[in-house]
């Protein structure tokens, strides 16, 4: 077996993924928890991907590796867990108030060996939290991690649907969130209307990124929407471009409105013009 395909993605709580390197070849699948090495310990987590897309999607620097698959003990283990980081929600919310920090808490994960355990949380600006943080390690004995996130990782960790009614992309396969613009919506026609383009977590959508290319390239064949075109010795006015149909409608003023091809209005010619 391969370096390369001894690769494996494997994902914790909250969408949280990272690569490691199956160093003893154990049979092991997609769907099955695996224990892995940590800082200062070692995780349990489920595979969620293998092959060679793991190899694709890995960066640089060193790979951790599997260390066995889970037991049964291990998966109780984890039951336990989950209800001590429910009851940890709720100690480090009581001690924000205490302390009156303008932060919001956003989840608790547990490392599986107990030696750390991480708050997530979002602020506004930068936070002095290190009197909670020795608070919080006054009460657990263990490594604190106190670690600020953005809204689209909130979005993340807490989960959700999308206004389309499939799970939210960043918590089904978005591995890095990339920039999205308005400029992005405008290409495709959309509304600017906030509420309909933005997601979950209140920032522009993920998914006007993936049909951005298509856009653009249809908008090269055209004239700018509002530009002045001849056609058939008649001047009109590009008013709209439907990529779907490959088609621009043209409004004449001393004529019906139609619907052309880039080819036609290039040419100056429309042999069978659809009117509008």
């Amino acid at each position: 077996m391969g370096k390369n395909s001894r690769l494996v993605e494997v994902v914790f709580k909250g969408e949280r993924k990272a690569i490691y390197r199956n160093r003893n070849d154990l049979e092991i699948d997609k769907g099955d928890y695996v224990i892995v090495e940590a800082e200062r310990g070692h995780d349990l987590g489920c595979v969620s991907l293998m092959g060679d897309l793991v190899r694709l999607k890995r960066g640089k620097g060193e790979t951790k590796g599997i260390l066995r698959k889970a037991s049964d003990k291990d998966k109780d283990i984890r039951t336990r867990n989950k209800a001590k980081e429910k009851e940890a929600y709720k100690v480090c919310k009581e001690k924000i108030t205490k302390f009156g920090l303008d932060m919001k808490l956003v989840d608790v994960e547990m490392q599986h060996d107990g030696s750390k355990i991480t708050f997530y949380f979002t602020a506004a600006q930068r936070v002095d939290f290190r009197e909670l943080v020795r608070d919080l390690a006054s009460v657990y004995r263990t490594r604190i991690e106190l670690r600020q996130i953005g809204v689209r990782d909130e979005a993340k960790r807490v989960s959700g649907c999308g206004v389309c009614g499939r799970v939210q992309c960043c918590c089904a396969f978005l591995s890095e969130f990339e920039q999205i613009t308005t400029q992005m919506a405008k290409d495709q026609q959309l509304s600017l209307n906030p509420a309909k383009i933005s997601g979950n977590c209140g920032r522009l959508l993920c998914c006007l990124r993936y049909e951005e290319g298509f856009y653009q390239e249809i908008f090269k064949r055209f004239p700018q929407p509002n530009s002045r075109v001849t056609v058939n010795g008649q001047e009109g006015t590009v008013n709209y471009i439907n990529v779907f149909d490959n088609k621009a409608l043209v409004h004449f003023p001393n004529g019906p409105d139609q619907w052309l091809t880039a080819d036609e209005i290039r040419r100056g010619k429309a042999e069978h013009a659809e009117q509008g």
